[in-house]
């Protein structure tokens, strides 16, 4: 069973900066592609971003490119999203996501059965 526990949500000023943290077990770590969506009041779930294994690869969606980086550290099995320049277009639930890895990446939210509990960010203007 994949468990992913997220944390660093809150609220922020817009312009401002927070970092989620998405800590995974070892296996997960070093065998799933890990990433984050987000999910708005009344909206549906939003891809964000998500990080490859090995010499890894970063994609990110159109809103938040240049402004959010998603990286890994391999002696905590967490992946972290660092978020600056927020809007308060970026409030939402973030959820950590993670799906085994077979060198295809997937940046929709039905291509994921594990997902964390999510962690509220909210940004006001």
């Amino acid at each position: 069973q994949v468990q992913l526990i997220e944390s660093g949500g809150g609220l922020v000023q817009a312009g401002g900066s927070l970092r989620l943290s998405c800590a995974a077990s070892e296996h997960t770590f070093n065998n799933y592609l890990m990433g984050w969506f987000r999910q708005a009041p009344g909206k549906e779930r939003e891809f964000v971003a998500i990080i490859t294994l090995g010499v890894p690869n970063t994609y990110y969606s159109d809103s938040v490119k240049g402004r959010f980086t998603i990286s890994r550290d391999s002696a905590k099995n967490t992946v972290y999203l660092q978020m600056n320049s927020l809007k308060p277009e970026d409030t939402g639930v973030y959820y950590c996501v993670a799906h085994l890895y077979a060198g295809v990446v997937h940046t929709t939210a039905e291509e994921y059965n594990n997902w964390g509990q999510g962690t509220q960010v909210t940004v006001s203007s």
